[in-house]
């Protein structure tokens, strides 16, 4: 597991905090005394990987939400660090500004260069504000396109990593046009002649998720959800309170597997026992596999004929029923 500096636990994790505790304490009484506890500390080391895998095979849909928001949990940066090599990250919408909420540029994945695109988060209160929590505004969403559009220039395949609890619903973004700036990302994206694999990776709520979401395939993290509004918003609009959303994650299945189901993604990324903030090279290692059995897939499909598809794709999603 990564050594994470104030690691952080959430509340169906405490049976794990405590037994880290225990081996603190025991690595500390070994140093002092200088009996060997190694055994011990072996025996409760097994015993956190072992409460891990019961935690991941018990986990509810609101347990789920929150491993995608674990402050611990990789995000963009991360998974480009640890998957890709000669990464160099481009910047600027050529009209207002850099978005820091959205990242990306050429990056190589096993000697196949890409476009990578995603939302990046902070890794603390500082990082957070500077990258606006991943929420992007309209010039985000132009330099997104800005950078799948140089790709499809060099025939480039674009990969995109959604992580964000929506667009930023402030007023200045919608008075640069918001609204206009997702729907012409999922215009463009959709008649994109390269390869395109979207995953999410974290949260996937809403128009956020879907200005960098149109792709061949679509990936979803085991422990993250993708659906149109985030389960307090939901239990607020329905209830007039926060106090319903574990009802409304239920309600709304908007978990990997649920999804599976739906036919909405492609295929579920697994992750480490807990969760991918346990093992960060485990998680990334994952991923990288699922990016490039997809390009795979894809790289020999004509142009036309992976645009076609696509349209058909997104044309044939969703269900229902007249009464």
């Amino acid at each position: 597991m990564p050594q994470i500096v104030n690691r952080q636990f959430l509340d169906f994790e405490k049976p794990i905090k405590d037994l880290i505790d225990e081996i603190e304490l025991a690595t500390e009484r070994e140093k002092k005394t200088e009996i060997d506890l190694s055994a011990q500390i072996e025996q409760l080391r097994l015993k956190v990987d072992e409460t891990r895998k019961t935690i991941t095979h018990k986990l509810t849909d609101w347990q789920r939400v929150q491993l995608s928001r674990h402050p611990d949990r990789p995000y963009t940066h991360k998974y480009i660090e640890l998957m890709t090599e000669n990464y160099v990250e481009l910047y600027g919408d050529r009209n207002i500004k850099d978005d820091k909420a959205m990242v990306g540029g050429f990056a190589s994945i096993d000697g196949q260069t890409v476009m990578i695109i995603g939302q990046q988060k902070g890794s603390n209160t500082k990082k957070r504000q500077l990258r606006n929590f991943g929420m992007a505004n309209p010039e985000g969403y132009r330099k997104a396109l800005r950078l799948m559009k140089l790709a499809e220039k060099f025939n480039k395949p674009i990969v995109t990593l959604i992580d964000t609890p929506g667009a930023y619903p402030g007023l200045e973004a919608e008075e640069r046009g918001q609204g206009e700036a997702i729907a012409r990302n999922i215009y463009e994206m959709m008649r994109l002649k390269v390869p395109v694999i979207c995953v999410i990776i974290g949260e996937g709520a809403s128009g956020g998720a879907l200005g960098i979401g149109v792709g061949d395939r679509v990936y979803m993290m085991e422990n993250t959800w993708y659906t149109v509004i985030s389960p307090e918003n939901c239990s607020t609009i329905l209830w007039r309170s926060w106090d319903y959303k574990v009802k409304a994650a239920e309600q709304l299945k908007l978990t990997s597997t649920k999804m599976k189901e739906f036919g909405l993604i492609d295929g579920i990324i697994p992750e480490p026992d807990g969760g991918a903030h346990w093992d960060y090279e485990m998680a990334a290692q994952n991923l990288k596999q699922q990016i490039l059995s997809g390009l795979n897939e894809l790289k020999n499909m004509k142009p036309e004929k992976r645009v076609d598809a696509r349209i058909e794709k997104f044309s044939k999603m969703g269900f229902w029923e007249e009464v």
